[in-house]
């Protein structure tokens, strides 16, 4: 007899207290059978595996986790420290905990449910809590296990095989790897690359030729300057630039987050064997023209440490060296994998080494180090590549741009994301006789939206048992707004809770009724709703909402930023340069209005700031130079619903660079 929603919680809450213990078994490890059995069987130890098989192990069934990899956790424990979260109030759910546990340990104070959420980590600390949660459930995770062949009989997996000869047979199948491998062995439809933005009536799909993470100078891509004939200099691409929105096989770049740390005991960037030089020889042009960085990112996430991503138009993303890897081999990934890492740490090398370099950038560079006491077993590299895109399924329900941008929504939520449309850089060409990079995408959402059910579960005649919380049903550019560590864990908990709702209704997951599926996940405390939203964050890039007067300028010289970037007013045009946040609040009464920006010394400390409310006009001061990286309360004010209220901030007579990051209403 299929449980009741209360008694599944129940029964997940006594299986939590019952944990025996979490068993990993490392690459080369045999399991005790030849046979593993279990009821959920995930594939992938990504956070969104993880999620789902530590739900599915509260809620009574059995869960194996199965990974092809050496790493558990995937980017959250592998450098993605500065977590991606968009709007923190559209993450619930074991999503949410994670993230209190992180507070937990920095803390050393209990963690319940009304604890504080910390989303910057060191990738240590992550690893820890990842290690308590699945100690506290009782999950086995397979390691170094590569898959090998699925087995079906009709639309249902029967069991799955892995390359050292390993089977595993459940009832339910989840597929949470960064790659899709198990949807495609299933035979279950799926796509790589950009959609044409007429595919779906989307307007920044396909080739987008942009200003962000752009050279600022122009550039001579030939090996001899101003002669085609001489050839393209290393990472520049021979194809032609297709017009806007137009569609090709192209995804975005990969790259290494590395953890630095400037301390005395820092590891100096490691010289890579097969180091060639050559290979930045436009880095080295670009400089030449004036370019001085920044080269790479380094926001802080604790102990003194960083998530160091892509910044800047030459950077950390290998930019087109990835097009093969979604459905290559897996020693042909290998190859593509070790290719990514002699290029980055060969970048780090040049930059903090080469004498050609000016020796200002040298120095700023050999600055910072590797974190002597982060991935100590892959010699304190990162142990896993950023796959930020590789195969999405088509299912039922494909999720595009326009529930990013709230114009559709959908009756069977199981989740919220809410990051901006985010697509890094798909190639490097010659446009007009200069380089130029072209994919890059940033463009914000209004609000949180929700996540369709149909876009974790295959078509039904393709398969019965089988859910994808990461590599889902979406096109390129809405999957570049759902694609966070955040969202991967929501869906993964909302696929385990859809599973158990399947094995004890003895139907397919499409077939599961989602009005029970959503009680129980509002129960658990997912967040599938948008119509009671209690937050609204608006970045300074976001779609909507945003206003300027002036010229501000993109920067992301200093960490603690909301989003992808901050602006500035460049410290001139004092009274020209204004920026206006207008919310649509979807419901009156009294909200709490915060503001953020990037704290430095050449800050103004004086920047007036206009809340325009039910109850008038408020004018405030804020002192930028402290307090940086975090919301700021200007005070509680009563609003209308729609878009009356808004937050201006003004330059006039301030004494200093005025900064607009975000800007946050929370319902008092």
């Amino acid at each position: 007899m299929p449980h009741t929603r209360r008694q599944l919680i129940r029964t997940g809450l006594q299986a939590t207290l019952l944990g025996t213990g979490a068993v990993i078994l490392s690459p080369g490890a045999r399991a005790q059978a030849a046979v593993v059995t279990a009821d959920l069987v995930v594939y992938g130890a990504t956070p969104g595996g993880l999620a789902a098989a530590i739900q599915f192990r509260r809620s009574g069934g059995s869960a194996v986790v199965v990974d092809a990899g050496n790493h558990v956790g995937g980017m959250t424990t592998a450098g993605l420290g500065a977590t991606d979260t968009g709007n923190t109030a559209a993450i619930g759910g074991l999503s949410h905990e994670f993230y209190r546990r992180v507070y937990g340990k920095y803390n050393g104070t209990p963690v319940t449910a009304s604890s504080p959420a910390r989303f910057t980590f060191e990738p240590h600390v992550a690893a820890a809590v990842f290690t308590d949660l699945l100690a506290e459930a009782g999950v086995t995770v397979h390691l170094g296990r590569r898959l090998a062949t699925v087995t079906k009989a009709g639309n249902r997996i029967t069991e799955l095989s892995t390359e050292d000869g390993q089977v595993y047979r459940g009832l339910m199948y989840v597929d949470a790897s960064y790659e899709g491998d198990l949807l495609a062995k299933a035979g279950v439809a799926s796509t790589v690359g950009r959609e044409g933005n007429a595919t779906y009536g989307e307007s920044i799909n396909g080739v987008q030729l942009r200003d962000k993470h752009q050279f600022t100078k122009p550039v001579d891509p030939y090996v001899t300057p101003g002669n085609p004939a001489s050839g393209l200099l290393p990472g520049v691409s021979a194809a032609a630039l297709a017009p806007n929105g137009t569609a090709d096989g192209r995804i975005q770049a990969y790259n290494f987050r590395m953890c630095l740390t400037g301390a005395a005991g820092r590891v100096p960037f490691p010289r890579p064997a097969g180091y060639d030089a050559g290979r930045y020889a436009l880095l080295l042009r670009y400089i030449e023209a004036g370019y001085t960085g920044p080269f790479f990112n380094a926001v802080s996430v604790g102990g003194g440490k960083t998530d160091s991503n892509n910044d800047g138009a030459f950077s950390t993303d290998d930019i087109g060296m990835n097009a093969a890897y979604p459905t290559a081999s897996f020693a042909a990934r290998d190859t593509i994998v070790a290719e990514h890492r002699t290029y980055q740490q060969g970048l780090m090398w040049f930059l903090s080494n080469d004498t050609r370099v000016p020796a200002a950038i040298r120095s700023a560079t050999a600055a910072w180090g590797l974190a002597p006491d982060e991935f100590t077993a892959t010699g304190n590299w990162p142990p896993m590549l950023y796959v930020r895109e590789a195969r999405r399924m088509v299912s039922a329900y494909v999720m595009t741009e326009h529930n990013c941008r709230g114009a559709t929504t959908v009756a069977d939520s199981v989740g919220l994301a809410s990051y901006t449309m985010d697509s890094h850089n798909c190639q490097r060409l010659v446009v007009g006789g200069v380089a130029r990079n072209e994919g890059d995408v940033q463009v914000g959402v209004p609000g949180p939206y929700q996540v369709s059910y149909r876009s974790i579960v295959p078509l039904e005649a393709q398969c019965a048992n089988l859910l994808v919380p990461v590599c889902l049903s979406a096109s390129h550019i809405a999957y570049g707004s759902i694609r966070m560590e955040p969202v991967f864990m929501v869906l993964g908990q909302s696929a385990a809770v859809a599973a158990r709702l399947a094995i004890t209704g003895a139907v397919p997951v499409q077939q599961v009724n989602v009005t029970t599926l959503q009680g129980l996940l509002r129960d658990l405390g997912q967040r599938i709703d948008i119509s009671g939203n209690s937050e609204i964050v608006i970045d300074s890039r976001s779609g909507s909402g945003v206003t300027r007067a002036g010229t501000w300028l993109s920067s992301t010289s200093i960490g603690g930023y909301y989003g992808s970037d901050y602006e500035h007013d460049g410290n001139t045009a004092k009274g020209v340069n204004r920026l206006r946040y207008t919310p649509a609040l979807p419901a009156a009464g009294a909200w709490t209005v915060q503001l953020r920006w990037t704290a430095h010394a050449n800050r103004a400390s004086n920047v007036p700031v206009d809340v325009v409310h039910g109850g008038g006009l408020s004018t405030l001061s804020v002192d930028q130079r402290a307090s940086g990286g975090q919301w700021v309360p200007l005070g509680t004010f009563q609003f209308t619903a729609g878009s009356a209220g808004s937050v201006l901030i003004r330059t006039e007579q301030t004494d200093g660079y005025v900064i607009a990051d975000a800007a946050r209403f929370v319902r008092a």
